[in-house]
């Protein structure tokens, strides 16, 4: 269990975490490389569980002797993701009430995602919790992605918190372990596109939930 005596920030992972977005991710992956004649392998998600964009468009690049430029191989996937995020992908259960009860209860919340910032705040804009979040760190401010811990340490910073009182809600065991890193506590999230990783991410992670909605009402009740 989480210990929210000494917690002052929250920090959230975005796809898997607080939104419903991994499987979508799995298609586009697929169907990228369906336009270069290639076969998208079964542990592809492992392979690059964590990595930022950039780190994910090299390792394209390179495992799968793409001809396109890794400017190119970005755009184009910011590209088929843009309509999902910006209209259609759902928040996870009890993700908007978690993010505005803790705003309510003084804790500061950040974001920490290796996704792009225009569909990030895009998402989180049109499901109207964006403003609650006083850091949102993306891929565009990171060197290195998960389970590299730069990406909490900053949105710890922006956040103007301690690492070691913060707690992240994670999906993948990369997250989990990148939160670790940092010094902080870890909430592992159930995903339908992890599943398989979910005794790593148990034992990763101080506390483990179905969703966000599970946790407000099992730490958080009224």
């Amino acid at each position: 269990m989480i210990d929210l005596a000494h917690v002052k920030g929250v920090i959230f992972d975005l796809d898997g975490t607080l939104l419903d977005s991994m499987g979508m991710w799995q298609e586009i992956d697929r169907e990228y490389l369906a336009r270069f004649g290639k076969i998208a392998p079964d542990d592809l998600q492992r392979r690059i569980e964590g990595f930022s964009v950039l780190e994910t468009a090299q390792y394209f690049q390179s495992a799968f002797a793409l001809p396109d430029s890794i400017e190119t191989i970005i755009a184009d996937w910011n590209e088929m993701a843009r309509e999902e995020y910006l209209y259609r992908l759902p928040l996870k259960e009890g993700s908007a009430e978690l993010v505005k009860r803790l705003a309510g209860e003084g804790f500061k919340l950040g974001i920490a995602t290796t996704n792009y910032r225009n569909l990030t705040e895009g998402c989180l804009e049109r499901h109207g919790i964006l403003s609650f979040f006083s850091a949102v760190m993306t891929s565009a401010e990171i060197e290195k992605g998960k389970p590299d811990p730069e990406i909490y340490l900053k949105a710890a910073a922006a956040m103007g918190v301690d690492p070691r009182s913060c707690v992240v809600f994670e999906d993948l065991p990369a997250g989990l372990l990148a939160g670790r890193r940092a010094g902080m506590q870890t909430v592992a999230v159930w995903d339908a596109a992890s599943e398989k990783t979910d005794e790593e991410k148990r034992r990763l992670a101080d506390d483990y939930v179905k969703t966000p909605g599970e946790w407000l009402r099992k730490t958080m009740p009224l």
